[in-house]
């Protein structure tokens, strides 16, 4: 019994501590040389302080901002431990109302808007940390955030054209705006005037 113990306690010591130490510190080193932004997560820096993440979303509720696509996470929004959509189908009473209470949310925020409200702005994405809308969503807001901040709508369009990340080689992915550079961008531009 003890001839069989031994050689597998052994290969089970050594083997957790290859997985569960040396693998994990090999591959964080490299990460790290090779990728520093990203294994650091790919922090978003104001003034050196981190005020968030290019890769998770952040609520944004004021109307001089631009809003983020809704979050289905819990217990609060774009929390990244609890990432995961809604799972509520099209035909589910509490998606409709969902939906329904975020187009009056915009619609409230700017009543002169009549456009059609783009899905991204009332629909949670798959992970439900998703930092990007589309151009046609950003566009939608534009108005309202030029007239509350007091700016031109060329200026804030000017602003989401330049923040407008486009779709790799030319057709992978989607054109895409991350919110919080857009909105970082807005805060920056408003300082210097």
């Amino acid at each position: 019994m003890n001839a069989l113990l031994r050689p597998a306690l052994s290969l089970f010591v050594a083997l957790s501590a290859l997985t569960g130490i040396v693998y994990p510190l090999v591959a964080t080193g490299i990460a790290q040389a090779a990728f520093p932004d990203q294994a650091g997560g790919s922090l978003v820096l104001r003034d050196g302080k981190a005020v968030g993440s290019r890769l998770i979303g952040q609520p944004f509720s004021d109307p001089g901002h631009f809003w983020s696509r809704p979050s289905a996470t819990a217990p609060m929004p774009y929390n990244a431990a609890a990432s995961g959509g809604a799972n509520q189908g099209p035909m589910n009473p509490a998606l409709a109302d969902a939906v329904k209470a975020r187009i009056e949310a915009l619609r409230a925020a700017d009543p002169g808007n009549i456009a059609p409200v783009p899905a991204d702005l009332v629909t949670a994405s798959g992970s439900g940390l998703d930092p990007h809308i589309s151009p046609e969503s950003a566009r939608y807001q534009a108005a309202r955030v030029a007239r509350v901040r007091g700016l031109s709508q060329d200026r804030v369009q000017a602003l989401i054209a330049a923040h407008t990340e486009h779709a790799v080689a030319g057709f992978f992915g989607q054109d895409r705006v991350n919110v919080l550079a857009l909105n970082l961008a807005l805060d920056a531009s408003l300082q210097k005037q």
